[in-house]
C-alpha cells in the first residue's frame, strides 16, 4: 500500500484512560509529538478507579500536576477507616485503619514517599491528565476509533474513523502505544495474548447522589462495607457504599450471579438494595448511572511487539480490590515514556524499549494475582460475621461474637486475625513501592547479593539505592530553605548522577561529557543540603560514590567508592551510559 513518506506524529496513543492519558502528557512534557485518539466523545464518565496510591502520586508529581490532584482529591485523611457494618445507620462491627492512616503505620507511610495517598476518582483524574497533555503540546482526537495497525521497519500506519462522519483515514507514527483497556483491540492486532481467567465473577454498581453525611463524616472513609443476611452479594459476601464525593456522591455495589443472566437494575429493586445497604427504609436518592463490571484473573506475559506498546488494562486484568489498578496503569505509562523519548530524540537505542516488558509484565502479574487474593482474603472475616446453617445467617453470628462464653472469645480472636490479614490489601505499602526493575536497562552491582528483606515485603517498603529500586526519599534543604525531596531533584525526563561533596570526580567527569540528558546532583551542597543527615542513612554508598538514577526514578547504577580520577569516573559512566541506553561508548566510536 502507498504510505504518506514523512510521519505525522512520533507515537500515536489509543485511549485516554490513566495509561493513555498518563502517557501522553509525559510525553508532551518530554517534547516528543504525541496524538492520542479515544473512541467516546470525552472522557470518564463514571468515577470507576478511585485509589490514588504513593508511587502513582510521585508520578503526578514528577509531571507537575500533584498540586492540581490534590485539589480535587479526597485528602488522605478523609480515605481513613474501612468499616464493617450492618448498614450506614446499624450497628457497627469492625474497623480497620486502612491506605496507611494507622498510628502503627503512618510514620512508614511518610518516610516512604514525600506524597501522600489520595482519593481521585478516575472521571476526575483522566480530564486533568488531559488538559495538562493537550496544554504541553499532546493532539487529542474524540469521537475517533481505531480500526486497525499496519508496521514495518519504519513507522506504524494506523487506520482511523471519525466516529461523527464516517470518513476513514491514516496516520503515521513511528511507535504505536495501545491504551485501550481489557478489551483492547491494539493487542488482539498486534497477536499480544492474556492468560489467566476473565469474567469469573460480577459486580453490579449503582452510583446515586444522596447526602448521608449524618452516617458518616464523624467516621470518614471512603469504604463501608455492608454485612447483612437480606441480600446475596457475591463472592466477596458483603455489599459496599463506596464515597465518592464526601458525604453526598457515593457507589453502591453487590454482586450477582452471571449464570442468572444481568442484574436488576429496576428502580424498585434499586431502591430495594440503597436502602437496605445504608439502613434508611425511607432514603430518597438521585440515580445517576448503574454499570456492571467483570471479576478478571489474567495478565500478558509479553507488552510489546515490533513497534506497539500496550500497557494498563489491556495487559492487567484484575478486580479493583487492593486499588492498584489505575496506579499500575500509570506507572506503566511512566516507565514506557521516557523509554520512547530518549529512542525519539536519539538518545538511545531502539533495544532499551526491550525493556518495558521485562520491567512491567512480573508487575502486571503481580498485582493480578494480589487483587484476587484481596477477594479471597474477605472468608474469614465472613465466617465471623456469619452462621451459614442459621436462617438469619449474620443475626446469629453477631450474637455468637458477641457471646462472653468460649465461642464468642473464639470468634473474636478469629475476627482480629481476620482483620489483621486484610492489611495485605488496606495497608500494602511494600505491594505499592517495592517494585524492583530487572532488564538491561538496570546495571547491578558486580557483587550483588540477593536483597534481604528486613520486613514483609508485601507490608512495608524497603528503601535501598540498589539497583532496579525507587530512589529512596529523604528530606533535603532547598535554595530557599524549604523542604526538597530528594524525588524532587531527580527525574523531570533526564537522568541524575547523584554523588556528595566528595564526589568531585564524577561531579568533572559528568561536566565534560555534555549529554542533554544527564545532570548531575551534589548532595550537601547548596539547593540539596542533607541538613538532617537522613540521606547519609539511606545512600548505601561512600559520600564519594554515585548513584544514576533513570528519568522514572528508577536507580539505574551504582559506585559505591570515589573514583580514582576524573578519567576513570568518565569512563566508567560512558559505559555504564551506553549499556543501559543500547549506545557505543564515546570511547569505542570510530
Amino acid at each position: 500500500m502507498n504510505r504518506p513518506e514523512q510521519l505525522q506524529t512520533d507515537v500515536l496513543v489509543v485511549g485516554t484512560g490513566p495509561m493513555g492519558a498518563t502517557t501522553a502528557l509525559a510525553l508532551a512534557t518530554y517534547g516528543v509529538r504525541v496524538h492520542v485518539v479515544n473512541r467516546f466523545n470525552w472522557t470518564a464518565n463514571t468515577p470507576r478507579a478511585h485509589i490514588t496510591n504513593q508511587r502513582a502520586v510521585e508520578v503526578l508529581r514528577d509531571l507537575g500536576v500533584e498540586k492540581e490532584a490534590r485539589l480535587e482529591a479526597t485528602p488522605w485523611e478523609w480515605m481513613g477507616d474501612t468499616l464493617f457494618t450492618t448498614s450506614l445507620a446499624g450497628p457497627e462491627i469492625a474497623r480497620l485503619r486502612t491506605w496507611g492512616t494507622g498510628d502503627d503505620r503512618i510514620s512508614d507511610y511518610l518516610q516512604g514517599s514525600p506524597c501522600t495517598m489520595l482519593d481521585l476518582p478516575q472521571d476526575k483524574m483522566e480530564p486533568l491528565l488531559v488538559k495538562n497533555a493537550a496544554a504541553r503540546g499532546a493532539v487529542f482526537s474524540f469521537n475517533t476509533e481505531y480500526l486497525r495497525h499496519e508496521q514495518d521497519s519504519e513507522g506504524v500506519t494506523v487506520f482511523l474513523q471519525d466516529r461523527t462522519t464516517g470518513r476513514e483515514y491514516q496516520v503515521r507514527a513511528r511507535y504505536l502505544i495501545g491504551a485501550d483497556g481489557a478489551r483492547s483491540k491494539v493487542m488482539d492486532d498486534a497477536g499480544l495474548q492474556v492468560e489467566g481467567q476473565l469474567a469469573r465473577a460480577a459486580t453490579a454498581y449503582v452510583f446515586f447522589k444522596a447526602d448521608l453525611s449524618r452516617y458518616v463524616a464523624h467516621r470518614p472513609s471512603i469504604l463501608y462495607w455492608i454485612v447483612t443476611s437480606n441480600a446475596a452479594f457475591g463472592e466477596i459476601g458483603m455489599g459496599l457504599l463506596r464515597a465518592i464525593n464526601p458525604w453526598d456522591e457515593w457507589i453502591a455495589g453487590w454482586g450477582f450471579d452471571m449464570g442468572q443472566g444481568e442484574p436488576d437494575f429496576s428502580p424498585e429493586e434499586i431502591k430495594r438494595k440503597v436502602r437496605l445497604l445504608v439502613g434508611d427504609p425511607n432514603l430518597e436518592f438521585e440515580v445517576k448511572s448503574t454499570s456492571v463490571w467483570y471479576v478478571n484473573q489474567a495478565h500478558a506475559p509479553i507488552y510489546s511487539k515490533g513497534r506497539v506498546f500496550c500497557g494498563g488494562d489491556a495487559v492487567h486484568r484484575h478486580p479493583p480490590s487492593s486499588g492498584l489498578g489505575s496506579n499500575t496503569c500509570m506507572q506503566d505509562a511512566f516507565n514506557l515514556a521516557w523509554k520512547l523519548a530518549f529512542v525519539v530524540k536519539g538518545y538511545a537505542g531502539e533495544r532499551l524499549l526491550d525493556s518495558y516488558t521485562l520491567e512491567r509484565a512480573p508487575v502486571g502479574a503481580q498485582i493480578v494475582a494480589r487483587a484476587n487474593q484481596s477477594r479471597v482474603d474477605y472468608a474469614p472475616l465472613n465466617r465471623c460475621f456469619r452462621d451459614a446453617d442459621a436462617a438469619e445467617p449474620v443475626e446469629a453470628g453477631l450474637q455468637k461474637l458477641a457471646d462472653p462464653g468460649p465461642e464468642g472469645l473464639a470468634r473474636r480472636a478469629a475476627l482480629a486475625g481476620a482483620l489483621k490479614v486484610k492489611n495485605y490489601e488496606f495497608n500494602a505499602q511494600g505491594v505499592e513501592l517495592n517494585q524492583r526493575c530487572v532488564s538491561a536497562a538496570v546495571i547491578p552491582d558486580a557483587d550483588a547479593a540477593e536483597e534481604v528483606w528486613k520486613r514483609d515485603p508485601q507490608l512495608h517498603v524497603q528503601a535501598t539505592t540498589r539497583p532496579g529500586a525507587k530512589l529512596p526519599h529523604a528530606w533535603l534543604v532547598g535554595a530557599d530553605g524549604r523542604r526538597v525531596s530528594t524525588l524532587d531533584l531527580v527525574g523531570k525526563g533526564r537522568f541524575t548522577l547523584l554523588t556528595g561533596i566528595a564526589g568531585r570526580a564524577w561531579v568533572e567527569a559528568a561536566a565534560t561529557m555534555a549529554r542533554p540528558y544527564l545532570r548531575t546532583l551534589i548532595v550537601g551542597t547548596p539547593g540539596a543540603l542533607d541538613s538532617y543527615c537522613s540521606w547519609q542513612e539511606l545512600r548505601e554508598v561512600d559520600e564519594a560514590g554515585a548513584i544514576l538514577v533513570r528519568p522514572d526514578g528508577v536507580v539505574a547504577w551504582r559506585q559505591h567508592a570515589a573514583a580514582s580520577h576524573v578519567d576513570a569516573a568518565k569512563v566508567a559512566l560512558e559505559r555504564a551510559l551506553a549499556a543501559l541506553l543500547d549506545v557505543k561508548p564515546e570511547a569505542d566510536r570510530p
